[in-house]
């Protein structure tokens, strides 16, 4: 999730736990406690593009890390607040479930998650919530505001910690059913239409979880579309990508290109713009492709000549937006 959203939660946390003892460094311990993973940004600044891919979310998103760092906070919790006669051990299981919810909701965006780290490099992703969802993130940020705002003796400091997570909560579970209703109707559209595929995702089209990117294929190439929990019909445009892996026989024994394909978890495509080699990973959508099938991807990294990949991830995600391609975005959500 997006840092301000585990901001929040890590506040709601905070409370929940220790509100009424400690007041509000509570939230201030959970949001250290939900945030404390995302410090490789640290490591992955000093390092080269595709390099820093890999770091994130890596070891510091580990079941390891969290064992590590839950016993250090832990104990710096309970030296600094002794006169509270809180447990040693209720602060180990306030930090295990504040650290181990941000392993847990990272994993259900595209990115990856990489819990097994340092003893196994796969990553784990469920592509059920994008990245950055306003629809989870807005009540426990209404309820952060809510408990920075009133006295710690308040009895509706309660109310608000539980709508922070229940609400997001609730929207999570919303979403496993979309993406369960998504899973059903793409599979049983490509078995009628006897689409074959060794590899296969769905994930949320940016900010919301009704318009879903579907990815199918294999060695050759993929076949992508969109889809809508609202479609009722049982057709889906799909737009084929040949993956042109032969393009990569030059430059194939370099690093950077080794990382990106083990980033990609194999799902890559290669193209050639004039004279510049072009590295797609499909995790990551299309830029509106909603509106045009045939649109490049968000995630595009030049490996020929040398160009600027620090923004790779999100490369001009949103640079296409404007009123016709949201028009186009909401009427796609609607349905077919």
């Amino acid at each position: 999730m997006d840092s301000l959203t585990h901001i929040a939660l890590g506040a709601c946390l905070g409370e929940a736990f220790s509100g009424r003892t400690v007041g509000r460094k509570a939230l201030l311990w959970g949001i250290v406690a939900q945030s404390i993973p995302d410090i490789d940004f640290i490591a992955s600044s000093c390092m080269d593009t595709p390099s820093a891919l890999l770091a994130h979310r890596g070891f510091t998103h580990s079941i390891l890390f969290a064992i590590i760092i839950t016993t250090i906070m832990a104990s710096l919790a309970n030296r600094w607040h002794r006169r509270h006669n809180i447990s040693y051990s209720y602060w180990l299981f306030f930090f295990a479930v504040a650290i181990l919810s941000h392993l847990f909701l990272d994993t259900f965006n595209n990115y990856g998650v990489g819990l097994l780290e340092p003893f196994q490099h796969s990553r784990i992703s469920f592509n059920t919530l994008y990245v950055a969802d306003p629809f989870f993130s807005t009540a426990p940020g209404i309820a952060m505001v809510m408990l920075l705002a009133l006295k710690q003796k308040n009895i509706r400091r309660k109310f608000w910690w539980k709508f922070g997570l229940g609400i997001s909560g609730l929207y999570l579970c919303y979403c496993v059913i979309n993406k369960s209703i998504i899973d059903s109707d793409v599979k049983n559209i490509f078995a009628r239409e006897s689409i074959h595929y060794t590899r296969y995702f769905t994930t949320p089209a940016p900010l919301q979880n009704w318009l879903w990117f579907v990815v199918a294929g294999n060695d050759s190439g993929y076949y992508t579309g969109y889809r809508s929990v609202f479609d009722h019909t049982n057709k889906l445009h799909l737009e084929y990508f040949p993956r042109n892996a032969f393009l990569l026989d030059s430059v194939r024994n370099k690093k950077e290109v080794q990382q990106l394909i083990s980033f990609s978890q194999q799902f890559y495509t290669i193209e050639k713009r004039e004279d510049t080699l072009v590295f797609n990973d499909l995790r990551f959508g299309q830029v509106i492709g909603w509106q045009d099938p045939k649109e490049e991807f968000a995630f595009h990294y030049y490996l020929y000549p040398p160009i600027d990949n620090r923004l790779v991830v999100q490369r001009g995600r949103f640079a296409k937006w404007n009123n016709e391609s949201l028009q186009t975005f909401f009427q796609r959500i609607k349905g077919d």
